[in-house]
């Protein structure tokens, strides 16, 4: 059981670490992307598509600049700059009753840093395992 899942996320990202990203999220749990159409499904894909974004968005200019938290649910803004652009966009984030997320949605702003995350996620999940 996850006793604090929000902590648990934030110390993931501030180590530039996902290695616990298996321990927090459910078997079950589903991933929304701001560049994949369809909602994928299962821990095994989040943890592909989360992992990548470990390494595309995670930089020492990544942070979070505010939230809104809720029971079992929370809405974390944040900003970041990759090649000179200024990304600002949510993670909306869901958790079930033993702290494991259960929903991760991704939305971003501007479309031009839309589409730089498109070709930079989709090369980085390209890569070899």
């Amino acid at each position: 059981m996850i006793e604090n899942t929000l902590k648990t996320w934030h110390d993931l990202v501030r180590s530039h670490n996902p290695a616990g990203l298996d321990d927090l999220l459910h078997d079950d749990v589903v991933f929304h992307s701001p560049v994949v159409h369809t909602p994928q499904r299962g821990k095994q894909i989040t943890q592909m598509y989360l992992t990548a974004a470990f390494h595309v968005l995670f930089s020492d200019e990544f942070s979070y600049v505010r939230e809104v938290v809720g029971e079992r649910e929370a809405v974390l803004e944040f900003t970041t700059v990759i090649d000179g652009i200024t990304l600002n966009g949510v993670d909306i984030i869901t958790w079930g009753e033993d702290g494991r997320i259960t929903e991760f949605k991704v939305m971003v702003r501007p479309l031009k840093a839309v589409n730089l995350i498109h070709q930079m996620m989709a090369a980085m999940l390209k890569k070899p395992a």
